[in-house]
Formats: structure tokens, C-alpha cells, sequence
């Protein structure tokens, strides 16, 4: 199934609810050039998932795990730093990515050889007039 919109960053979480409505698994895979909107966009998805975190890019850490008021796990990962998915194998992903918990996923091209086959897609893009488009793709 693939949902394509185009949307300004006023209306970023208005699409961050729909994207919890519309996807099927807790895989979510961000793609998209540097400054396309891919942590704002996972900051209004974890504040709709009612996480009072505070959300910030794991550039360095490579994953950052924020809690939502039922206390239930989100695991944000940025691989854009990263070197090897040997890298991405010694923090343990894969036990992340099959927890059924939200693993939500910045530049996942890097270590797509280790990514479950059935996660979700978002690809984001600057349109015109400041806008972005926004296209899901799921298995």
C-alpha cells in the first residue's frame, strides 16, 4: 500500500497521527536528504504516541529510547554516522527491531541488509513553497 501527501510543517502533526493510524507494524523506516523533516517528523509521532520526552536525533548514540505515559518503549535510531552494520549488530538491533516495540528508523539505507522485511516505509522530500511530501509504503 503506498499513501503519497503533500503537507507544510504546520500540518506535521496532523500527519504523524494519521501515519499511526494508517500503518500495520512498529518498523517505521525515515528516508529522506538532511533537512527534509525526519526528526521533526519522529518528535510529533512520539508526542502523539504521548511520549513527554524530550526527542533528539541519536546522531552519536545511534539510538535514543524515550517512554510513553503507559511507560512502553520507543527506540529512535539515526544510522547516519555509522560506519558498518557490524556497528548496528554490536548495539543489538535486531533485538530492538523484533521487540514489537516502535523502532523508529533515520537513514535506515545504511544498514538495509539488517532491516525486517515487512517494516514501513516513509519517504520524505521538499515540494514547493516549503512544503513536504510525505509517501508511505508498506508490505
Amino acid at each position: 500500500m503506498g499513501v503519497k501527501k503533500i503537507y507544510t510543517l504546520l500540518e506535521v502533526d496532523q500527519i504523524a497521527r494519521e501515519i499511526i493510524e494508517l500503518i500495520s507494524g512498529k518498523v517505521v523506516l525515515f528516508y529522506g536528504q538532511m533537512g527534509v523533516g525526519k526528526t521533526t517528523l519522529i518528535k510529533e509521532i512520539c508526542k502523539s504516541l504521548h511520549s513527554e520526552d524530550i526527542i533528539s536525533s541519536p546522531t552519536f548514540s545511534l539510538v535514543n529510547e524515550y517512554r510513553t505515559q503507559n511507560d512502553e518503549p520507543i527506540y529512535h535510531f539515526d544510522f547516519y554516522r555509522i560506519e558498518s552494520e557490524e556497528e548496528a549488530l554490536d548495539i543489538g538491533v535486531e533485538d530492538y527491531f523484533y521487540s514489537g516495540d516502535w523502532c523508529l528508523i533515520e537513514w535506515p539505507n545504511n544498514i538495509e541488509n539488517l532491516l525486517p522485511l515487512d517494516a514501513v516505509e516513509i519517504h520524505l522530500s521538499h515540494a514547493d513553497d516549503g512544503k513536504r511530501s510525505i509517501q508511505l509504503i508498506q508490505n
